[in-house]
């Protein structure tokens, strides 16, 4: 009995460990903050990415929700709509990209344009 409460007890840590080391990892990024970005129109709007992996955005009167995460040097974000958008270094700028929904990132984006992040 003694074995496995210890047992559960290091389980039970390192998966702490790994929930905290996942928050931290949004939290610490330079992605953090406001990214202006155009949509399918040329007509800008801001992406906001919060520490906690949240993101909103209001598109053309449009309230827009999300999840994000840093992938490879990358922002991916997950629209509740189905959509989903990247941000990435390009060079010295970054660039938006988005996919609507149905689409794999493996295919061409419906929409791209700079990204440059305000604050």
């Amino acid at each position: 009995m003694h074995k496995t409460a210890t047992s559960l007890t290091v389980i039970g840590a390192a998966l702490l460990a790994l929930t905290l080391t996942a928050f931290t990892a949004v939290a610490a990024s330079h992605f953090v903050g406001k990214w202006k970005v155009a949509d399918t129109a040329g007509t800008p709007f801001e992406i906001t990415l919060d520490k906690n992996g949240t993101t909103t955005a209001n598109r053309s009167g449009e309230a827009m929700e999300g999840t994000w995460k840093e992938e490879k040097g990358a922002v991916i974000i997950s629209w509740k709509d189905g959509w989903t958008t990247k941000i990435a270094k390009e060079g010295d700028s970054y660039k938006k990209s988005a996919w609507k929904k149905g689409l794999s990132m493996e295919s061409a984006p419906t929409n791209t344009s700079s990204a440059e992040k305000s604050k």
